[in-house]
């Protein structure tokens, strides 16, 4: 009988399922014994907003969609009019300019696409753990991270986001602790920044941002910053800044955006990266072996959406609601004995990232057991990388009304922090 596992590459055998689809895989399985029991699943766990995209966007779509020549092959760079769009955003949002002309923008199909492309633009793929070349990842980050790199044959150095730091850990302090570990810095290709953060919801101040654009400069480092919730930051606050802004960052830098997270268009699939223009065209050339492009339609409606007043009203009204619907769920945590003091409460994103209760020993455990007892869904802390574990990440995207229902599960199925 034919092994057909004996022909997949080294590098794929070692590929974990992605973690959001084994947390998908168990709730499915779950679901008629959670029905039966009045506890039917409550997704806590997801990273995408449930909110309706604008209707302007829909409208713009619909209208795209009755021109015939947007039926046609796109490119993989982007078309024209998306491409001045995004370069438009970047300055009426950031005061960043980016020149379409020069070759400092790309589209993308989503940025997580974009990401996992451009790693394996940067790696030289190699089997030995100690002779790959190393991306610098967060840790506690984005779970795709890890394994894009590690099946392009990189290996995916942990930056570990400490509260003492204040998420912000000292590049210089980092690399140093590579090299004492046995790793050789000069197989160093990447620095990987995502503010504000998945899981944590933190975002980073300029001082630090710029102290990363000025080390990757140093070092001869690509920086690549991924800004994937980069409008989504409370009233009040200082809008996140894009890479960027900053001195010399255009040498070093590519920064990755996606209209998923801002405009609730995550089924869309569309992006872009800008930067420095030789990385931005490395990324649209391998691209162009891969794919060609995105569907000329979506690419007009999100054109249109990135340049409109309305999209902008849309993400503020959107960011107000995940800020009512936090402190919500954060005094139904605390009335269950979480203490609020010691914990982080982010002031972007939709995204908690609480300690699990003290009975538990791993995040995964308690994770399982708020699933098959309550019907919640949470994400276990340990998915986003070693340093997460002992915390959970809770997405409030769902309605009040679930938000409420499951406080009131964990309080009649005993879910305290601390008995």
């Amino acid at each position: 009988m034919p092994d057909i596992k004996a022909l997949y590459s080294d590098y794929v055998k070692t590929l974990d399922t992605y973690i959001m689809f084994k947390i998908k895989q168990q709730t499915v399985k779950l679901t008629p014994e959670l029905i039966k029991k009045d506890r039917a699943p409550i997704m806590l766990s997801i990273g995408a907003p449930t909110t309706r995209p604008p209707e302007f966007v829909i409208d713009a779509l619909k209208k795209a969609l009755e021109e015939d020549e947007k039926h046609s092959y796109s490119t993989t760079k982007g078309e024209k009019y998306f491409l001045e769009a995004a370069a438009t955003r970047m300055k009426n949002r950031f005061g960043v300019d980016v020149s379409v002309e020069n070759g400092e923008v790309v589209s993308l199909i989503g940025s997580k696409e974009g990401l996992s492309a451009m790693f394996r633009a940067v790696i030289n793929p190699k089997l030995d753990e100690k002779e790959q070349d190393i991306i610098m990842i967060p840790d506690p980050g984005y779970a795709s991270y890890k394994e894009q790199i590690k099946t392009s044959g990189g290996y995916a150095y942990p930056i570990a986001l400490k509260p003492e730091d204040n998420y912000m850990p000292d590049p210089y302090k980092v690399l140093n602790e590579l090299q004492q570990e046995g790793f050789d810095p000069k197989k160093v290709k990447a620095f990987v920044v995502n503010y504000p953060n998945n899981p944590l919801g933190v975002p980073a101040t300029k001082e630090y941002l710029k102290r990363v654009v000025d080390f990757c400069c140093e070092k001869n480092i690509l920086l690549i910053s991924d800004a994937a919730y980069a409008d989504m930051y409370f009233e009040g606050e200082q809008p996140p800044a894009s890479i960027l802004e900053f001195p010399k960052a255009k040498d070093i830098a590519i920064e990755f955006h996606s209209l998923s997270k801002p405009y609730a268009m995550t089924g869309w699939r569309i992006g872009w990266a800008c930067g420095n223009a030789d990385a931005v065209s490395v990324l649209a050339k391998l691209k162009s072996t891969i794919d060609t492009g995105i569907f000329k339609a979506i690419q007009k409606a999100a054109s249109e959406i990135l340049v409109s007043p309305v999209g902008d009203e849309y993400i503020k009204e959107v960011n107000k609601g995940y800020e009512k619907k936090q402190k919500l769920f954060v005094d139904g945590l605390k009335d269950l004995g979480w203490d609020f003091s010691k914990i982080n409460v982010p002031r972007a994103t939709f995204y908690l990232w609480v300690p699990i209760p003290l009975k538990y020993k791993t995040s995964e455990e308690f994770a399982a057991d708020m699933l098959r007892t309550s019907g919640i869904v949470i994400v276990p802390g340990s998915g986003f990388g070693k340093f997460g574990e002992g915390y959970v990440r809770i997405s409030i995207v769902a309605s009040e009304e679930n938000l409420k229902k499951a406080i009131s599960r964990m309080k009649a199925d005993g879910f305290y922090y601390d008995k």
